[in-house]
């Protein structure tokens, strides 16, 4: 092959690429899928008791802006708050109790200590399986149970949306893409595109559709009934995945649930990135596990990134009008999660350069890995 016919048909794979991508890829660039509607007034005639799981390790700079909120829920029905204090040095149990002495009125608080992990278990599940036995222990198992991490705000109706959806459509596993903080010039960079390149792997309408073999959750926010739990045998049955969001989205849907993933409206991440280094390590501790640790995926990975994300630009700016073409569709495609982000439009040209980025903390992770050190978080590696 000539470098005239070479230099000529890589920009139209990536074009190609692109209009597959927008029209094939169940239609992952859009940002409508929110929660699902509910008939009529939608209010259950009882409303379900429901576990809230709080999984924290060294949270006590986050807890105050979030505890507070799960304690002043404004939920019709039974619930009550389980935070499991996952080896904290940092007095986060201890916070967490006077959290919930300042707010009489919300829900009980039970703080939980399961001690280290036993060999198998990731940390994160691991302090799951603990509350989740304390919950259903008691004298009655609660019909729901939501798990939400330590750094999830949520507005005083999240809970009751979220049952009321459950419920409506007898869903067994509801969860929401918490909008993550962005305010640095990093964060603007980084975080919009990773919820859009998640979504790009995982499209929420195919998660949703029960007839499709998509499935994926968002660990931030995730309601989840008991029943299905115990069906799915979660967490058990995932104890040593190192992304169990998505993990626990297919233990579900293959056990016969249903389950539905959106982005949230009144969910939110209070996690501050300040920096490069914060981000980078939060997609580089998983991104290598998200391939399988294969490297023939790495590779291909590698070069898929190349074609899509970084030809077009460059091509574009050698005079081609097909790389032009390519980046056209890719910065609109773009344009819709910068919206949900309320972030400015002029960051979608940009989003090579994010690629890039992301392409250099996947590489990042595989090294981390075979160096022993891959999916470190908080004080820990698993392999």
């Amino acid at each position: 092959m000539s470098a005239l016919t070479w230099t000529s048909a890589v920009p139209l794979a990536s074009l190609a690429a692109w209009a597959w991508l927008l029209l094939g890829q169940g239609m992952f660039w859009r940002t409508d899928v929110r929660m699902p509607p509910a008939p009529g007034d939608g209010e259950p005639a009882t409303w379900p008791s429901v576990a809230v799981v709080v999984p924290a390790r060294d949270e006590a700079e986050v807890l105050p802006l979030t505890l507070p909120t799960l304690l002043s829920q404004d939920y019709p029905g039974h619930a009550r708050i389980l935070l499991v204090d996952d080896g904290s040095s940092d007095g986060t149990g201890a916070l967490a109790r006077e959290l919930a002495r300042r707010a009489p009125d919300g829900p009980p608080l039970t703080v939980l200590s399961p001690g280290d992990p036993e060999p198998g278990w990731t940390g994160k599940l691991w302090a799951l399986r603990h509350g989740i036995a304390h919950a259903r222990s008691g004298p009655q198992e609660p019909e729901f149970l939501l798990l939400t991490d330590a750094d999830i705000a949520h507005e005083p109706d999240s809970l009751r949306r979220l049952v009321r959806g459950a419920v409506a459509q007898r869903l067994d596993l509801v969860s929401q893409m918490a909008r993550l903080r962005v305010r640095t010039g990093w964060e603007r960079l980084i975080v919009p595109a990773f919820v859009y390149f998640f979504a790009q792997l995982y499209p929420f309408r195919w998660v949703n559709n029960s007839g499709a073999r998509t499935a994926a959750a968002a660990g931030g926010c995730a309601l989840l009934r008991t029943e299905a739990a115990v069906r799915a045998g979660v967490p058990d049955s995932i104890r040593d995945a190192v992304i169990d969001d998505v993990t626990l989205g297919r233990a579900v849907k293959r056990s016969g649930g249903r389950i539905w993933l959106g982005l949230a409206e009144r969910v939110s991440s209070v996690r501050p990135y300040v920096g490069l280094g914060p981000l980078w390590r939060m997609v580089s501790r998983s991104a290598y596990a998200q391939l399988l640790n294969n490297p023939l995926l790495l590779m291909g990975t590698v070069v898929g990134l190349v074609l899509v994300y970084v030809v077009p630009p460059v091509r574009a700016c050698a005079g081609s009008p097909v790389g032009g073409a390519a980046w056209l569709v890719m910065t609109l495609s773009y344009v819709p999660m910068l919206r949900y982000y309320r972030q400015p439009l002029w960051l979608a040209p940009l989003l090579p350069v994010t690629a890039v980025l992301y392409l250099a903390m996947t590489v990042d992770s595989a090294v981390q890995h075979y160096r022993g050190r891959g999916a470190a978080w908080k004080g820990r590696t698993y392999s």
